[in-house]
């Protein structure tokens, strides 16, 4: 049986690495971002911007009312909730195995897929992308529980270089199975 991974862990995690902002800002990539790392920008799976109808309804807001007025510690989190779903169900749709990691583990894969979304795997002339640009590698080493080869696959890309210490935080949860001291 597989143990499930920490949530409120993962929510302090992901706030201590994306931080928590009330109001609109632009971030790295240049998207308007409010809450927990919300892109604004991204279309939804429902084919809204930033905003999916049934978050509107269930949390009174609308995009427009959040770039004019921001949001709440309350709509921030759960916003941040219907993210970590969405990786998840992300996760389960392209790596399912994923759930038989240890509970530590399971929590790196869904921060790494909530930093950088999901992406697509490789077709022939396109390359990779985001999270599903490691599947080669450092995923194959984590789903083949080579744990020291997926920790040196983390630290060697581009995205470590874009994260830094969360990089190195989340290589040596891989590395150890454990949490971070």
């Amino acid at each position: 049986m597989r143990l499930p991974y920490d949530r409120a862990r993962l929510e302090a995690e992901l706030i201590r690495d994306e931080g928590e902002r009330f109001k609109v800002y632009r971030c790295t990539e240049g998207k308007q971002t409010i809450g927990v790392g919300r892109n604004l920008d991204a279309r939804r799976a429902d084919g809204s911007l930033g905003i999916t109808a049934a978050e509107a309804g269930a949390l009174g807001i609308t995009r427009a009312k959040l770039l004019a007025s921001g949001c709440t510690r309350a709509v921030s989190r759960a916003l941040l909730a219907a993210d970590i779903a969405g990786c998840e169900a992300d996760l389960d749709r392209t790596l399912p195995w994923w759930r038989d990691l240890d509970p530590v583990r399971q929590r790196v894969l869904l921060n790494m897929c909530f930093n950088m979304g999901i992406g697509t795997r490789a077709t022939p002339g396109k390359p990779a992308t985001r999270l599903l640009s490691f599947e080669r590698g450092t995923l194959r080493a984590i789903r083949e529980r080579r744990w020291p080869d997926a920790a040196a696959g983390m630290l060697a890309s581009r995205w470590a270089d874009q994260v830094g210490a969360r990089a190195v935080r989340l290589a040596d949860m891989i590395l150890t199975g454990k949490d971070p001291k």
